[in-house]
């Protein structure tokens, strides 16, 4: 009974975890619209403090190796790394293009898309439930996408695609190179984005105001990173999934309560397609552990 009760203690502590985590995630981007700076001069100061902290939070992690040790990456690391930061960038520069909605729902057919990858570069078997929940949420995409043709949102609907597709292949990375530390992978990809934005912008002429923010920002990143990390690790990846499926509407409603964004009528309707794939295939995933 005691191990039973261990056991069940984790569990809620990981399910707390990954939900804090989520919150924190769907905040992105509230923050991004909320901050009047660029995209380069945000990918700067979110990369820079998300850096430091969770680099911090590796070498606590693994402090009873060697520093080089514990920060040694390898090519695979420092690859994963450099399309974490080119899916970053476009994650940042869309949301200040487009509705939060369009961004928040097309990074939800992000795990889809990796399944769809790894069966055209891996050929590995996709389970029929997941070809179901893709051909539903890239269908919805294309809606809210297409509706987008003439308005403003278009181009950053586009670069929401193409923050997706390098979100997938770095998901695909991630399974490929299983032995790389992907925690730290995610500092150094933070750390080249900071170090890249010196060329772009100058990261120095911030306000008060976004420079508190840009600071909020950062830490919250590397909050929601470590949280996420931890909580993983004591709940199935079904768990994890169906938790994970609520960020797409948290953003949503977070960008309704902060900025009294109401997306049009096309990006409500595709939306909708996608979050019922994503909600059905976390279900399934969740119901086939209970079986």
């Amino acid at each position: 009974m005691p191990d039973q009760e261990a056991k069940n203690g984790n569990q809620i502590l990981g399910i707390g975890l990954v939900l804090a985590s989520t919150v924190a995630f769907s905040l992105s981007g509230v923050l991004t619209k909320a901050i009047e700076n660029n995209t380069w001069t945000v990918a700067c100061w979110r990369g820079l403090l998300g850096a430091m902290f969770i680099s911090a939070y590796v070498l606590w992690q693994n402090r009873n190796t060697s520093a080089a040790t514990r920060l040694r990456l390898g090519w695979r690391g420092w690859l994963l790394a450099s399309v974490g930061s080119l899916a970053s960038l476009a994650f940042i520069a869309a949301f200040k293009m487009t509705y939060v909605a369009n961004v928040a729902v097309i990074y939800a057919t992000v795990p889809f898309v990796a399944a769809l990858l790894e069966w055209m570069l891996l050929r590995q078997k996709v389970r029929n439930a997941t070809m179901v929940a893709a051909a539903v949420s890239i269908a919805g995409v294309f809606l809210m996408v297409g509706a987008g043709i003439g308005s403003f949102s278009l181009l950053g609907d586009l670069i929401a695609v193409l923050m997706m597709l390098g979100n997938a292949l770095y998901m695909v990375l991630i399974r490929m190179f299983s032995k790389t530390p992907v925690v730290l992978a995610g500092a150094a990809s933070a750390f080249q984005l900071f170090v890249i934005g010196w060329f772009f912008t100058n990261p120095l002429d911030v306000t008060l105001h976004d420079g508190l923010l840009l600071v909020f920002f950062g830490l919250l990143f590397a909050i929601a990173v470590i949280l996420w990390t931890e909580g993983t690790k004591l709940i199935t990846a079904a768990e994890s999934g169906v938790l994970g499926s609520a960020e797409a509407p948290l953003a949503i409603f977070m960008a309704w309560i902060f900025l009294a964004e109401v997306p049009p009528l096309a990006s409500l309707s595709g939306g909708a397609m996608v979050l019922c794939a994503v909600v059905w295939h976390a279900a399934q995933d969740y119901k086939k552990t209970l079986a």
